[in-house]
């Protein structure tokens, strides 16, 4: 199966990397956060990478001149200021033919890559995207008037599920995305949703994306304590 990750975004909310560098390119324990996402699918069995690039692409094209790797790298502009959904578009032509795995060039989740290809199977749906439960940052806490009742400290139980990102899709989910400016996330998920083609695949376990410096500071964290072991 191709792996599509879409490596083309600003990442205007982690200003400190992205003036100089694209968003995949962020170091994570000394190697770019892409490497870890294509890491985690070659240890699956999953070595056919088609990335998206926009912004700064010429730095991730570099990157993959000077490096070997054990997996095939597939590197495609998309466009400067194309949306997500307008980037997978701009892939058809190489994904028509079979389901693919999609997911963005900024977050980590170990989640079973098997495990989640047997669910989409199964279900027989256009889509699967993978739920998580975000880290907590705060402790919850209830209130009568001004005393407190009840107090827990923060825990991921506390949040409920989020797009996690780590989609399968079939080659029909294209058809859903009218242009450049679509985003993946709007219109195309919302139809397959009241459809009833849009499954999620429940993960449990590791997720953390990378949208600020504290959460790049919070992955660093994570790395050391080998809580991911790509």
């Amino acid at each position: 199966m191709k792996v599509v990750i879409l490596a083309g975004g600003l990442g205007t909310r982690i200003p400190e990397y992205t003036k100089s560098i694209p968003k995949p390119m962020i170091p994570i324990n000394g190697k770019p956060i892409i490497y870890f996402i294509m890491k985690h699918f070659y240890n699956y069995g999953f070595d056919n990478f088609y990335i998206a690039l926009g912004y700064k692409g010429e730095i991730i094209r570099n990157f993959f001149k000077k490096k070997k790797f054990p997996w095939k790298v597939n590197l495609i502009d998309t466009g400067q200021k194309t949306m997500t959904g307008g980037r997978i578009k701009r892939l058809k032509k190489y994904l028509e033919n079979e389901k693919f795995f999609m997911t963005y060039g900024d977050g980590l989740c170990d989640v079973n890559l098997i495990k989640l290809l047997k669910f989409h199977n199964k279900n027989k749906k256009l889509a699967t995207l993978t739920a998580v439960r975000p880290p907590a940052r705060f402790g919850s806490i209830k209130l009568n008037r001004n005393k407190v009742v009840y107090f827990r400290e923060k825990s991921s139980l506390d949040e409920g599920w989020i797009n996690g990102g780590f989609f399968i899709l079939e080659p029909k989910v294209l058809d859903l995305i009218e242009s450049d400016l679509t985003f993946f996330e709007k219109s195309p998920l919302e139809k397959l949703s009241k459809k009833n083609q849009l499954m999620a695949y429940k993960h449990r376990d590791n997720w953390q994306c990378m949208d600020t410096l504290r959460d790049k500071e919070l992955l660093e964290k994570l790395f050391k304590k080998k809580v991911f072991k790509f």
